[in-house]
C-alpha cells in the first residue's frame, strides 16, 4: 500500500515538473518568429527590428544584428530606420488633415498650385497624385546623368517642365510614382505655409508623441539611434546609406521606430486624426475611369490575404527594405524594418500575422 502511493506521488511530481518545464504560447511564439527571421539573426551584421501590436498592445518586439555595418549598436526597437515608402502613409495623412480642415479639395487640379505647370498636367488632380493615377513621369527617369547633388522634392517638381506627356491620360490607370508624392509634399508646404517637416511635426509626431520621428534633412535634424543602410557586395556588408534620391522628403524621408510606430497605428485604430469614414476611405480600394478598381488607397497598398481585405506598404531604397501589415478588424500590425539593401520583408512580415491571426499549423 505504501509501495502504491509512494509511486503515485512520484508519478505526480514529475508530471507537475513536466508541466512546469513546457514552454509558455508566448515563448512558442517568440521561437517561431525567431526562426521566421533567422536571415537578420547575426550578431555582426545589419539586421532588423521587428514588433507585433495587437489591441493595443505590444505582444512582441527585438531587434536583430547592428545598427551599421562596419561597427554600429545592436538594433533595439528604439532604433530609427528610414521607412523608404512608408513613409508615403504619412504624406497622404497630411493632405486628408488639409482636407479635413477645408483648406483643400481632393478635387483640386495640380495647376491651382502650380499654375505655371505644364499644359500636359492640366486634368491631373490631388487624388490622382495620391493614388498613383496621375501618369507624371518618374522624376528619377528625368535626372540628368551628371547629376552630383541629392534632389530634394523642389527639384522633383522642376524636372517634371522637362517632360512634354504623361504616361497615360490621369486618371486612366495606376502606376507607381515617387513623383507624385513628392509633390504632395510641396502642396502640403503652399497650403499650410510651412515647411513640410514641421507640418508633420506639428499635426502628426508631437501630438501623437512620436519624439524620435522626423522627415529628416540634412543640417537641420539630427537622428538618435540610428540605423544606416547596408548592401552585400562581394561577400561582405557594405555602407550604402544614402543616394541620390535619399533628400526627397515626400516619398521616403522619414525616420522612425517600430516603437514609435505604435503611437501611429494606435492613432489610425482610434481616428484621432481623421474621422473614421475618411480612414477607411484611405484604406480602400479606388477606381480609374473605366471602373477597374486598382490595389492601392491613400498612402497605403491594399491586398486580399486569407480572405481579408486590408492595408499595408513596403518601403525600399538603397540600404533599407521594409513593410509594415495591417489588420484593422483585428486590430493587429506587424512592422519589419531593416538596413539592409536586400530580402523581401514581406515574406516574413505574413509568416508573422499568420502566428496572430490563427492561420498557423506548424508544429509546437
Amino acid at each position: 500500500m505504501k509501495l502504491k502511493l509512494l509511486n503515485s506521488l512520484l508519478v505526480g511530481t514529475v508530471a507537475i515538473l513536466f508541466a512546469s518545464c513546457k514552454p509558455s504560447a508566448l515563448l512558442i511564439k517568440e521561437r517561431k518568429i525567431d526562426a521566421i527571421l533567422s536571415a537578420y539573426k547575426s550578431n555582426n551584421n545589419p539586421g532588423a527590428s521587428v514588433l507585433v501590436y495587437q489591441d493595443d498592445k505590444i505582444l512582441f518586439q527585438k531587434g536583430y544584428g547592428l545598427s551599421k555595418a562596419d561597427g554600429g549598436e545592436r538594433i533595439t526597437p528604439a532604433t530609427n530606420f528610414r521607412l523608404a515608402s512608408l513613409t508615403k502613409q504619412f504624406t497622404a495623412m497630411s493632405v486628408l488633415l488639409l482636407v479635413k480642415n477645408k483648406k483643400i479639395s481632393l478635387e483640386d487640379p495640380l495647376t491651382k498650385y502650380f499654375s505655371s505647370f505644364p499644359a500636359y498636367g492640366k486634368k491631373i488632380k490631388i487624388k490622382h497624385l495620391l493614388t498613383h493615377t496621375s501618369g507624371l513621369i518618374d522624376y528619377e527617369d528625368l535626372m540628368p546623368a551628371n547629376q552630383t547633388e541629392q534632389l530634394h522634392d523642389t527639384n522633383c517638381l522642376q524636372l517634371m517642365y522637362i517632360a512634354d506627356s504623361l504616361y497615360f491620360p490621369a486618371g486612366t490607370k495606376y502606376r507607381y510614382s515617387n513623383t507624385g508624392y513628392a509633390i504632395l509634399a510641396l502642396i502640403v508646404e503652399r497650403v499650410s505655409g510651412q515647411s513640410f517637416a514641421s507640418f508633420l511635426n506639428d499635426n502628426i509626431f508631437k501630438p501623437l508623441e512620436m519624439k524620435n520621428t522626423l522627415a529628416f534633412e540634412e543640417g537641420k535634424a539630427s537622428i538618435k539611434n540610428r540605423a544606416y543602410g547596408n548592401s552585400f557586395v562581394d561577400g561582405a556588408w557594405i555602407p550604402t546609406d544614402q543616394s541620390l534620391t535619399s533628400a526627397v522628403l515626400g516619398d521616403g524621408g522619414i525616420y522612425t521606430s517600430t516603437l514609435d510606430l505604435t503611437k501611429w497605428i494606435k492613432a489610425l485604430w482610434d481616428y484621432k486624426l481623421i474621422p473614421a469614414a475618411m480612414q477607411k476611405e484611405a484604406w480602400s480600394r479606388k477606381k480609374v475611369e473605366n471602373g477597374t478598381l486598382i490595389n492601392y488607397g491613400y498612402g497605403w497598398e491594399i491586398e486580399e490575404y486569407n480572405n481579408k481585405t486590408h492595408p499595408h506598404h513596403n518601403g525600399s531604397s538603397i540600404g533599407f527594405r521594409n513593410h509594415i501589415l495591417l489588420f484593422p478588424e483585428q486590430k493587429l500590425m506587424v512592422v519589419i524594418l531593416t538596413n539592409r539593401n536586400e530580402g523581401t520583408p514581406i515574406i516574413e512580415a505574413k509568416k508573422i500575422a499568420d502566428l496572430y491571426l490563427n492561420y498557423d499549423t506548424s508544429p509546437q
